[in-house]
């Protein structure tokens, strides 16, 4: 059985959710967001977070959460919000997708089951080697010069479609189609947001991977 955790402060919805989901072969740990968060996160070992934000939460401790389970936990993070909120939508923080509110457990399940069929199609394939950049698909594992390079998922998955197509020039909408899924809400500058942080932790003086194409969008460089 699939394994999420989420994290909510809403008892009566949590306790609907928890209980809709394993009807569909999910199980999920309700957990609040207080000071161990993430220690219980961490210790479910789930292989998705579902994040509930309360109303004029967009640049609040939910989303500092949403981007340590992120970062710090490498866990897929799912976030729910009110319609309201997609304005002030905060593309900095690590969130792989999210679901608007109220939601609907069909929604829910579809967007937590495509979430993990994409980290098993990840983890499927073979390992790809370009130059010091290591990227092993069986552990999700980056290494430069070595060196473990810590990823996002939505970080790995975006490196790792460019470096299977080296030389390739892709437009950030078809990016955004590949990597995030076609009904992604967010609009293209996610993917700059995400392109700039590889570069920041894959590339130096001496290291260039990631080459952008004036007007339109960006590529892998044929080492």
């Amino acid at each position: 059985m699939a394994r999420v955790c989420f994290i909510s402060n809403e008892t009566e919805q949590a306790r609907k959710l928890k209980v809709e989901l394993a009807e569909k072969g999910i199980d999920c740990l309700v957990i609040p967001d207080d000071d161990r968060t993430m220690e219980r996160a961490l210790s479910h070992r789930p292989e998705v977070v579902l994040l509930d934000t309360d109303e004029g939460s967009c640049a609040s401790e939910a989303w500092e959460l949403a981007q340590q389970v992120g970062q710090e936990g490498g866990m897929s993070v799912i976030v729910f919000v009110d319609r309201e909120q997609l304005n002030g939508f905060d593309f900095r923080a690590d969130v792989d997708d999210f679901v608007v509110k109220p939601w609907q457990i069909s929604e829910v399940a579809a967007r937590i089951k495509r979430m993990l069929r994409q980290k098993e199609n990840t983890s499927s394939r073979d390992t790809i080697r370009c130059g010091d950049l290591v990227i092993d698909s069986v552990k999700c594992e980056v290494l430069l010069c070595g060196k473990p390079v810590v990823l996002t998922f939505k970080e790995y998955q975006l490196l790792r479609f460019l470096a299977a197509n080296k030389g390739k020039v892709f437009t950030r909408d078809v990016l955004l189609a590949n990597v995030w899924g076609w009904d992604y809400y967010g609009g293209d500058r996610t993917v700059d947001v995400h392109i700039r942080r590889l570069r920041s932790k894959i590339e130096d003086s001496t290291h260039t991977f990631i080459e952008t194409v004036r007007n339109i969008g960006y590529k892998f460089k044929e080492l």
